[in-house]
């Protein structure tokens, strides 16, 4: 899929092994991860810093957060970000509708056409 080469994305996830599987995938997607954010305040920091094309959130993030705050400050920016959750979909607040949501568990294929759609021209 060639319109994910070379996007630079920063990933937001507590779980090691999640975010380690994931930065393969997107690297194999053709991405460039700059990095990844276990909790809210560490993920509008990178925000800031790295500037990145498209935000992946998981909900829910270390120490019983959530990423509604992060959500929020990429709605402001116009920053696409697609939310991975395995709670319902429609239980998400709705912060998260200006992104792309992604239920859990989801194939590569899935992912794929995620990231697709939330780097599509609006």
């Amino acid at each position: 899929m060639g319109s994910l080469e070379g996007t630079r994305v920063l990933v937001v996830e507590n779980d090691e092994l999640n975010a380690m599987l994931l930065q393969m995938q997107l690297e194999m997607e053709g991405m460039l991860v700059g990095g990844v954010a276990a909790t809210v305040s560490t993920a509008l920091q990178m925000i800031d810093e790295l500037q990145p094309q498209l935000v992946f959130l998981d909900y829910w993030l270390a120490c019983n957060e959530n990423s509604s705050p992060v959500a929020e400050r990429l709605r402001q920016r116009g920053i696409p970000f697609l939310v991975a959750t395995g709670m319902e979909i429609d239980q998400l607040p709705a912060v998260f509708d200006a992104g792309v949501k992604l239920s859990k568990p989801y194939t590569g294929s899935d992912l794929s056409q995620a990231l697709q759609r939330a780097l599509a021209p609006a």
